[in-house]
Order: structure tokens, then sequence, then C-alpha cells
């Protein structure tokens, strides 16, 4: 049952003309921003420290240059075309005639929207390692925030640990989206409600920073020893939207 909802998730959203158009401008803005990352050979780990792009720090420098649109585009308007849209267009409603449980239906829509992200992530880390090889300045070592020097091997441990905190930031971001997507009467004011609660969050603490400015709070974190980022504030964070989402699923009247 479970992988038949699944497949059809994932039809249903690849068959969506938005999701063709969101990744088409993912794919264009990645091979422009690559163009002027190789010819401009300089980047930033924040506002304050610029680094000069080598062979084997490109991969998560260039997802700094992307992680805004994968941020506040990309996520918001996946979540909530899957959310909302089939929703008010009336699409969700003949999948909940028959008989499956909304908390699977619900839990096999968030992993799908992981899945977009996860496969986005990936194309992009491929990207910058394999062209950063390639095409920028060949080093044995480079120097990320912090001062860790680090060879070919430790480059490429941080770039996929960078990486996957992106992911669990992504996915933080994922939930919030889906509970209002829920909440909200149209996809549009969804996706408003998306923005402006990732902006709002850093008026709230300045510790939740990272939804709006999400690798350069990375860069940060892994320039500190014994960071406890992801255990103190991300997954609990993770887990309470991921209960909140599921209350509000359940409560929902998808079908009156």
């Amino acid at each position: 049952m479970m992988t038949g909802l699944f497949i059809s998730e994932l039809e249903r959203t690849f068959k969506r003309k938005k999701t063709a158009a969101v990744l088409a401008v993912y794919a264009g803005m990645l091979a422009f921003i690559w163009f002027f990352f190789q010819r401009g050979g300089i980047s930033f780990f924040d506002a304050d420290h610029d680094v000069k792009i080598d062979s084997l720090n490109s991969a998560p420098l260039l997802l700094r240059d992307l992680s805004f649109a994968i941020t506040f585009i990309v996520i918001p308007m996946f979540v909530a075309d899957s959310f909302n849209g089939e929703y008010t267009s009336g699409a969700l409603r003949m999948v909940l005639i028959r008989p499956h449980h909304r908390v699977k239906l619900f839990f096999v829509k968030w992993v799908v929207q992981c899945l977009l992200v996860f496969i986005i992530l990936c194309v992009t880390w491929l990207v910058g390692t394999c062209l950063g090889r390639m095409v920028m300045p060949y080093v044995n070592e480079t120097t990320f925030l912090g001062g860790h020097t680090l060879g070919a091997l430790g480059a490429l441990r941080y770039s996929l640990k960078f990486y996957g905190i992106c992911f669990c930031i992504f996915i933080a971001v994922i939930s919030i989206g889906s509970i209002l997507s829920v909440l909200m009467p149209n996809s549009i004011l969804s996706y408003v409600a998306t923005i402006g609660a990732l902006i709002g969050s850093v008026y709230v603490s300045d510790k939740l920073s990272f939804f709006f400015s999400v690798t350069d709070s990375v860069f940060h974190e892994l320039s500190r020893p014994n960071s406890e980022f992801l255990v103190n504030l991300l997954f609990p964070i993770l887990l309470i939207s991921f209960i909140i989402n599921l209350f509000v699923w359940k409560k929902k009247e998808w079908v009156g």
C-alpha cells in the first residue's frame, strides 16, 4: 500500500507543470552561477569572510550561492503545490476517496518533498565537486572558516557534512511549509506565509537565523569545536514540526 502511494505521489509530482518549471529554473541558475563562479574565483563563507575558490572547497561554496533560491523559491513552491495546490484543485479528494490512511498519505507526501530536495542537493554537490576538480585551481589542501586546513579526504568529509546539515535544515523548512500549506486557503497564501515565517524567524530569535542564511550558519557551526547545533536546536524543531503536521493533517477536513 505504501509503495503504491509513494509511486502515485511521485507521478503526480513530476507531472505538475510547476515542478518542471521550478527544476528548469534551478538548473538555469546552477549553470549561470557556475559560469560566474569560475570566472570570478572568489566566494564567501559569510559577509565578513571571503575565500578563493579551489578544487577542494568549490562544492560547499557553490551551494552557498544557491541556498537562498532553494529556501525561498524551490521548497515553498514545491510544498505549497503538493500540500495545498492538490487540495484547492480537488485532486486530493480523488486520492482520499480510496481507503488510504491520512497519516500514511501525509508521510508519503513529506518523503517525496524531501526526496526532491535531496536530488537537487546531490546534483549541486556533484557539479560543485566534479567541475571543481576539473576547472578550479588544483590544491592539495584548503582552509575553511575557523582556520580548519584540510586535505583532499578531509575536505570531502567536510563537504558531505556541510551538505548533510543543510539538508536537515531544508527538511525543517519543508515541515514548516507543509503546516502552513495545510492551514492556508490557497497555494499563493501558503507560499507567502512560508516565506513570511522564514523571514520572521530571524526576529523571533537569533538562534533561528539559519532559516534565513542557511549556509552561512552551517559554515559557522562547522567552525566551532563540538557544536551541538543539530541535537540542541535543529532536531527538536524537526520533531515538533512533524508532530504538529500529523495533528493538523488528521484534523483537516479534506473532503468536506
